[in-house]
């Protein structure tokens, strides 16, 4: 065994039924924040478009509001979760480092706060997989 799949069983072992909760919560965030950024894209384009070239921030807008959705709901599902946040982390990494600490490090700054937490949710899931209360739990028992 390598130590990713020595990773991986260590996470689908050690896994308590009520983190499966924050991982549904988490996804359901995960959702919300892609559904605000379709709502208001000029807001996200100026985000990204601060940072980036007019194409690039194009592109970012597009990925990031597609990511948010598709991988909030799987992530909440339960199904492919790993795969997921592997999608979520590089958004949350620019998001942390790059766009909401530019506002500052203070207590008031409350999106930095919610991306670091969102980013240390992620690592989380990313290590402890989906759980028992998820659709690939549900598949693995079920192959039919």
């Amino acid at each position: 065994m390598n130590t990713l799949q020595r990773i991986e069983h260590w996470g689908d072992t050690h896994h308590p039924a009520w983190l499966d909760v924050i991982r549904i919560a988490l996804g359901l965030l995960l959702f919300l924040k892609g559904v605000s950024f379709i709502s208001d894209t000029s807001r996200l384009s100026q985000l990204i478009s601060d940072h980036n070239s007019f194409l690039s921030s194009v592109i970012a807008v597009h990925y990031v509001a597609f990511a948010h959705l598709m991988g909030g709901f799987l992530i909440a599902l339960g199904c492919q979760t790993r795969t997921a946040v592997l999608f979520q982390i590089p958004i949350l990494i620019i998001a942390v480092f790059f766009v909401n600490i530019t506002k500052g490090f203070s207590f008031l700054n409350s999106e930095l706060w919610l991306s670091v937490t969102t980013l240390i949710l992620l690592i989380v899931f990313l290590v402890a997989g989906s759980g028992r209360f998820s659709m690939d739990e549900w598949m693995k028992n079920h192959p039919h």
